[in-house]
């Protein structure tokens, strides 16, 4: 086998989780080759470029070979080469880190005084 669909390829290799969701990905335009965006059916082969975007992560990835079906975790090295800079994992990890409703963490869950404040702060009803 020398060429296999872009999204069972990026099923295949544990980037998303289902199939359905590479297929959304690359209809939403998130997936690129050659900074085109690609169909799900478009085929990729072995010297392939792939960038996506996904969790706020620009990826790129370069395909080593092209797989059908899916494999353990220990394998996708066989069949892909991140080459994502460390900065961006990095800058990803700092956005989550400082996302939140802030309670300092540690505290336990909010008091009911605190939940409703927050409930009403985010637009939730109270019944």
């Amino acid at each position: 086998m020398e060429n296999c669909r872009v999204d069972k390829w990026l099923w295949a290799t544990r980037v998303f989780k289902t199939r359905t969701q590479a297929t959304t990905a690359c209809k939403a335009g998130k997936v690129k080759i050659d900074e085109k965006k690609v169909k799900p059916s478009r085929m990729l082969a072995p010297g392939d470029v792939v960038n996506l975007r996904k969790d706020g992560i620009a990826r790129t990835l370069k395909v080593l070979a092209p797989l059908e079906k899916r494999v353990g975790a220990k394998l996708v090295n066989e069949y892909m080469e991140d080459l994502t800079p460390q900065e961006e994992y990095d800058s990803a990890r700092e956005r989550s880190r400082t996302q939140g409703i802030g309670q300092p963490a540690g505290s336990g869950r909010p008091t009911k005084r605190k939940r409703r404040l927050l409930d009403r702060f985010f637009g939730k009803m109270e019944e």
